[in-house]
């Protein structure tokens, strides 16, 4: 439920998973004019994210004049423009590195429950080596990474409109409601309930 912002004339490369699938909304820069100069992270609204698919409709070298297309996506280059003002905190970071990439790739697989014991097992490593690989190749802890990794999860998650917060909570690992809104207000400047509704009625 996220998507990359990319402003016109900023030169980048993408690296995809071979299963994702993806949209790509190419705009003219006048209907998103505070774009910014830099990449980012946005929440995606149910809204925004049946329009980006609906747009599939028109080639990108679609006819000129045709008053119903650039009425659509006049109004999606507001909804996106709105949608800058909530950039989303952070994206994971990645790593090619094979002890720390494992690492990566089981907290993630075990979020509701894991542990750096757990972790440390599945790539046959000390906690204590787990801990220092993970400083020395991203800049933050393990715990930290793993604390991203839950609030970024519960984002995504919140964002279906039948998703409780009680629900995210446990789904991400925490047994304590309260401690769950503090973790994600600190992170998301925002409550979770605050999130969802802002989101699921976009």
């Amino acid at each position: 439920q996220q998507a990359a912002w990319i402003p016109a004339g900023l030169e980048h490369q993408a690296t995809m998973r071979p299963e994702v699938r993806t949209v790509a909304v190419m705009f003219d820069p006048e209907l998103v004019r505070h774009g910014g100069d830099r990449a980012r992270i946005l929440t995606v609204s149910p809204l925004i994210r049946e329009m980006m698919l609906h747009s599939l409709r028109w080639p990108i070298e679609r006819a000129d004049g045709d008053t119903v297309s650039d009425d659509f996506f006049s109004t999606l280059g507001h909804l996106v423009s709105e949608a800058l003002d909530h950039e989303a905190p952070l994206s994971l970071p990645t790593s090619d590195h094979p002890i720390v990439g494992a690492a990566m790739d089981y907290t993630k697989a075990h979020l509701s429950s894991v542990t750096a014991a757990q972790v440390s097992h599945a790539v046959a490593v000390s906690e204590r080596t787990l801990r220092r690989q993970f400083e020395a190749v991203i800049g933050i802890s393990w715990r930290t990474y793993l604390l991203h990794a839950r609030m970024l999860q519960a984002m995504a998650l919140l964002a279906a409109p039948d998703q409780g917060v009680q629900q995210t909570a446990t789904a991400v690992g925490f047994d304590s409601l309260s401690a769950f809104t503090r973790a994600f207000t600190k992170f998301a400047g925002e409550s979770p309930s605050s999130y969802h509704r802002r989101i699921t009625t976009s």
